[in-house]
């Protein structure tokens, strides 16, 4: 094969871009009927206003593990068969400075319990003004607490302890109630969210505006992407309404929701309206600006689009719904954000007219034919020594990646929230003041033990070898309690251990849970031998940890594969070149390794933690997944930008120096002002009180700025000067396919 100086051509096709008359009628719904576009979009934006006034009180919090899972299954079989035998609320009664036992804190503890008798679906597995158990009191014995099982799936259970805590929890006298575990670390995250959604979008905002006006000049200019971004928000919120009817829908979507909409809205009306004012300076009739406008930019928008939605689109392969909630929530508002963007969009333009240049703040420089941008300029500097600029910008990347080396992985749990938020504080106060609690409980349970005395030899057997585990420190059965493989306690009551011929074992450890040494744990335990082969399910936090990297880490090369193959295939017929998308990929996995490294450097080894106020913790297990499709699609997002500008100055004749600069010169201020305020959405997010939430946002934006300052504008050039001619060859078959199937700028 020899390569080829040129993209293929055919004749009549991509010999530029110049307006026609008559091209007007090419847009007879937008062009010839504005207004009427304009009222059905007002119309749409109200009717999903309306339907999604209740959004953030119907998403769920959970959905980070997989249903499918032994951990889950356990779960699911140790409520059904032993009601409570595993708690997820945790109520603690203090009295600072006295004792749990005072008459004050005796009465409060009474009245709890006798509340959570009587309520349907809540079973009370501890109490310690009862049952007297060490690990229910702290050192100082000032705080006493009772453990709850409550019924039910996520909604059900979070809303029985929502209520529970709005009756129960509080002060009375010297007293104080907390509530704390699972279900009400799920409350307080919700509650942070719907706080935190309309605190990111107070701050995004106003700041996008300025930024819009500097870059548009004008008042209309600068309002129609934030009016765009308004209403692929709202359809989106709309279309995760209706589909938390059918499936379950994670309530952290809604975050990347506001930030990917109003961002992508400003990059694809940025680019629309950029190349609409420059074909109007080219030809002064509206209509056929506007419908060069629509053949050229309005197809680099949906090739963006496509590869910003197939990268969301691969999260799709995850079991866990917080995954699949963010595959749905990207879609809907790249969807929404295309078709307002070549449909409301237009009909804007064709009413306001010549009153999008109106009110303008400074005279607009335009770049004409001899002239080249700031960008270009750059792009020329790169082209003249392509290896002196490029391996300073790989060497930082390179350097960034370094903390990605000792990365982990955990669950997030309650150190996610700040440190003032309730079931924070009663789990810190856990963790630093009581001697075991069952956090650190790892939980087996079987289905089918079998009854009678040859069941509890077997439970006898079984506790024996798993007590041995290093790690363990005491394992209760229905044959009795065991330590280091010797029988320490008597046989439990009946009914403690068993239901009919379901059986389970209580695992007590001093290894913190979301942690290697806790999965390896996990793992330690299912592999002991089980007497006579009686299957087992493993539970607890550990085993949680366990099957969730191990889900996530099972189908990662199946949505990485469906990542690769399916951008290289749009970005070839883009762009008609093998080497090109395989440059495009490169890049792309050598910024994300460099976000990562400064990921684990913040939120894994604790650096600027004061200032962003989270707790150093590895990162949890799904957000590097779900940052890595969003930030690859944006990246590709922006490369589709530049490589448009280039072919198609490459495709009027121009040499690849001419291309590049030209192509840089014209896309570049687009990219770089695009990424500066969608850079702007997602550091709204550093105002979250969660961290796991922080960590999208930041991460997100430093590939964004990563990307437009690094990437694009200096490796994107340097690599293209190396390759030379070679930037346009592909086979001969996939030239042909490229000829029958490609996308060309006038097509």
């Amino acid at each position: 094969m020899t390569p080829v100086t040129s993209p293929p051509t055919r004749a009549g096709r991509h010999s530029g871009v110049t307006a026609r008359p008559g091209a007007g009628a090419d847009l007879p719904l937008v062009a010839r009927r504005p207004k009427l576009v304009l009222l059905t979009a007002l119309l749409l934006a109200a009717l999903a206003i309306a339907f999604s006034g209740d959004v953030v009180g119907v998403l769920k919090t959970g959905g980070f593990d997989d249903a499918g899972s032994d951990s889950v299954r356990g779960r699911a079989v140790l409520a059904q068969h032993f009601h409570g035998a595993e708690p997820n609320l945790v109520i603690m009664i203090e009295k600072p400075g006295g004792d749990v036992f005072d008459v004050d804190a005796g009465d409060v503890a009474r009245r709890v319990v006798q509340r959570l008798a009587v309520t349907a679906g809540v079973n009370v597995v501890g109490v310690y003004w009862d049952d007297m158990l060490p690990q229910l009191v702290n050192r100082d014995r000032d705080k006493g607490m009772v453990l709850v099982h409550v019924d039910g799936d996520e909604d059900r259970s979070e809303q029985r302890v929502g209520d529970l805590h709005d009756e129960l929890a509080g002060t009375t006298g010297a007293v104080r109630v907390s509530f704390g575990g699972q279900t009400q670390i799920n409350n307080d995250i919700n509650d942070q969210v719907t706080t935190d959604l309309a605190k990111a979008e107070s701050i995004a905002i106003p700041i996008t505006l300025v930024l819009l006006l500097l870059v548009f000049g004008t008042l209309w200019a600068a309002g129609a992407p934030l009016l765009i971004g308004i209403f692929s928000i709202v359809m989106t919120l709309g279309v995760l309404r209706l589909l938390a009817v059918f499936t379950d829908v994670s309530v952290f979507s809604i975050n990347m929701a506001t930030a990917l909409g109003l961002g992508l809205a400003v990059d694809y009306s940025l680019l629309f309206v950029s190349r609409y004012r420059e074909q109007r300076g080219r030809d002064p009739d509206m209509m056929d600006a506007l419908a060069v406008t629509m053949r050229t930019a309005g197809r680099t928008i949906m090739f963006s689009a496509a590869t910003v939605a197939v990268a969301l689109c691969s999260l799709l392969v995850f079991p866990q719904y917080f995954l699949r909630s963010f595959a749905y929530a990207g879609i809907a508002v790249v969807g929404a954000t295309v078709g307002a963007a070549l449909l409301v969009l237009p009909a804007l333009l064709v009413v306001l007219g010549d009153r999008i240049d109106r009110w303008s703040l400074w005279p607009r420089r335009r770049v004409a034919g001899g002239d080249t941008a700031f960008w270009g300029r750059v792009a020329a500097f790169v082209l003249r020594r392509p290896v002196l600029t490029a391996a300073p910008v790989v060497l930082v990347l390179l350097v960034l990646a370094t903390p990605f080396g000792h990365v982990g992985f955990a669950v997030a749990d309650d150190r996610a929230l700040p440190r003032h938020a309730e079931s924070r504080m009663v789990a810190d106060s856990i963790r630093g003041e009581f001697a075991g609690t069952g956090n650190s409980t790892v939980v087996i349970v079987a289905d089918r033990w079998g009854q009678g005395p040859d069941g509890v030899l077997r439970a006898a057997d079984y506790a024996a070898r798993v007590s041995r585990i290093p790690g363990v420190i005491r394992v209760d059965s229905v044959a009795g309690s065991f330590v280091g493989g010797t029988a320490v306690g008597t046989a439990a009551p009946p009914g403690a251990f068993t239901a009919g011929d379901a059986a389970w074992f209580s695992v007590l450890n001093d290894i913190e849970p979301y942690s290697s040494r806790g999965a390896q744990l996990a793992r330690a335990v299912r592999a002991v031998p089980v007497p006579q082969g009686v299957p087992v399910l493993v539970s607890g936090l550990s085993a949680q940890l366990v099957d969730m990297t191990g889900s996530i880490g099972g189908r990662l090369p199946v949505a990485l594969v469906l990542i690769a193959c399916t951008t290289f295939a749009l970005l070839f017929l883009l762009t008609g070149s093998v080497l090109l998308p395989i440059k495009a990929l490169l890049l792309n996995l050598l910024t994300m390794s460099a976000v990562f490294g400064v990921a684990v450097w913040i939120f894994q080894d604790g650096h600027l933690a004061d200032v962003l106020g989270h707790t150093a913790t590895p990162l949890a297990v799904a957000m590097p997944v779900l940052l890595f499709c969003v930030a690859f699609g944006l990246s590709m997002d922006y490369e589709v930008f530049v490589l448009s500008r280039i072919i198609e100055r490459h495709g009027q004749g121009a040499d690849l120096h001419t291309s590049v600069v030209d192509g840089l010169s014209r896309s570049g201020r687009v990219i770089s002002a695009a990424a500066a305020i969608l850079s702007v959405s997602f550091l709204a997010m550093l105002s979250s009180g969660v961290s796991f939430i922080q960590f999208f946002g930041l991460c997100a934006s430093l590939a964004i700025i990563l990307d437009a300052l690094l990437v694009r504008p200096v490796l994107v050039p340097a690599l293209m000067r190396l390759a030379g001619r070679w930037n346009w060859w592909a086979p001969r078959p996939l030239r042909a396919l490229h000829d029958r199937l490609g996308l060309r700028e006038d097509s």
